[in-house]
């Protein structure tokens, strides 16, 4: 664990840094949503759905994601979600998203209801909710990624992140609205990192920790909250916090006991405190999506290797180099390494098993937990004696990534 968790809490410039790179991505969300909406485009029928849904349980009108709230066409104007192209219904019920995914899409209409029968469907009001989440993941992978590797770790993951292609397409027919489900994947993982540290204090962690057991909680509502599958980091925390602190057994499974409560309580919330319903919804959800011969497809793995670099093109120089690093470099295989690679290589797992699930909080996920990987990596590289050349290569792969999606996005 050689270097975990370092670094100042105070407010100087590297801080400054974070916040200007965060700046510049909000502004590069905006603009895109405001080219969308300048071409006069239209949301397809999955958008729809998520935000007409929402909107009418906010309204009282039945839970979304139930039988109360698909509907016909007829009854509510929108194609059937039933037939809808990322919608997987079984007997009435959303397999994959919970009424939480709905609820997030159909706030913004609380203030402005005119978004939905407007002309202007798109407007800046109406993404807020992803906005919100972007910023936030982008601002907890700083704060992690400097504590785990110092400044310049959390320099590269912030350029990887700020100028991603996935992570700036934060609403749309392609995103689905999975940055949501992504912050709370993330959150989790490192929550339950960061609240195993604490337990080599002396002190009664689990009241002491009640500030992080809610977050905990929050995180993991959160996630599988927005794509059910997900709920299988409910699964992998606790070994995670074991692992962190083999110490304190007792109590790192009381605090994972009560963060599940906390985030079976939220996820309860989302079907307005409704038994039968939450009960039924579970039972429909589609927990795991797991189909073996997807792991002797070659396009599966062309699929997922697309995905990657597209979705981060820096990635397709940085991320070889970074693994053939952690294999060959002793000092690079501690724990602030290695977490954030196995997470990485279950995600990969679980998207390569899942080839016609439509989510894509899998692969935003793993893309997340690489760029922790790969600062951490070049972190330790920028380190040693090859430190100045390997900062000049690092500075020209990120500035030339970051100049050509600044200029696609100008030419939008």
């Amino acid at each position: 664990m050689s270097r975990a968790w370092r670094g100042s809490d105070s407010f100087r410039g590297p801080q400054l840094v974070g916040g200007a790179l965060l700046l510049v991505y909000l502004l590069q969300c905006v603009w895109l949503v405001r080219a969308a909406t300048r071409h006069d485009w239209i949301p397809d029928s999955d958008e729809a759905v998520r935000v007409h849904q929402g909107y009418e349980q906010w309204k009282g009108d039945g839970i979304a994601g139930t039988p109360e709230s698909l509907r016909s066409e007829a009854a509510t104007g929108l194609p059937s979600a039933a037939q809808s192209g990322h919608l997987r219904v079984r007997d009435g019920y959303d397999r994959d998203r919970s009424p939480m995914y709905y609820l997030i899409a159909g706030a913004p209409l609380l203030l402005r209801p005119d978004l939905w029968l407007g002309p202007a469907f798109m407007p800046l009001l109406a993404v807020t909710p992803y906005l919100f989440f972007g910023v936030m993941l982008g601002g907890s992978l700083w704060y992690v990624a400097r504590r785990l590797y110092g400044n310049a770790g959390g320099y590269i993951a912030m350029a990887l992140y700020c100028f991603s292609p996935a992570m700036i397409n934060v609403w749309g027919p392609r995103s689905l609205g999975e940055m949501g489900a992504v912050w709370g994947a993330f959150g989790c993982i490192f929550t339950a990192i960061a609240v195993a540290h604490t337990l080599y204090a002396p002190r009664e962690v689990v009241l002491w920790n009640w500030r992080r057991i809610l977050l905990l909680g929050l995180s993991l509502a959160l996630a599988t909250g927005n794509q059910f599958s997900l709920g299988v980091l409910a699964l992998v925390i606790l070994p995670v916090m074991l692992w962190v602190a083999p110490v304190r057994r007792r109590a790192a499974v009381a605090i994972w006991v009560a963060a599940m409560g906390i985030a079976a309580m939220l996820l309860f919330a989302g079907y307005f405190f409704r038994p039968a319903l939450f009960w039924q919804g579970l039972r429909h959800a589609s927990w795991i999506n797991f189909e073996a011969v997807a792991f002797g497809m070659p396009v599966s793995y062309e699929n997922v290797a697309q995905t990657m670099f597209v979705s981060s093109p820096p990635l397709m120089l940085a991320l070889p180099v970074a693994l053939i690093t952690y294999l060959g470099w002793k000092r690079t295989r501690y724990f602030g390494n290695t977490a954030p690679l196995l997470m990485a290589l279950l995600m990969l797992i679980l998207g390569l098993a899942a080839p016609n699930f439509p989510g894509q909080g899998f692969h935003l996920t793993m893309l997340v937990f690489l760029f922790v990987f790969v600062s951490g990596v070049f972190a330790d590289l920028l380190e040693t004696k090859q430190g100045p050349l390997v900062a000049a290569g690092l500075c020209g792969l990120l500035s030339a990534a970051a100049a050509w999606n600044v200029l696609q996005l100008w030419r939008l």
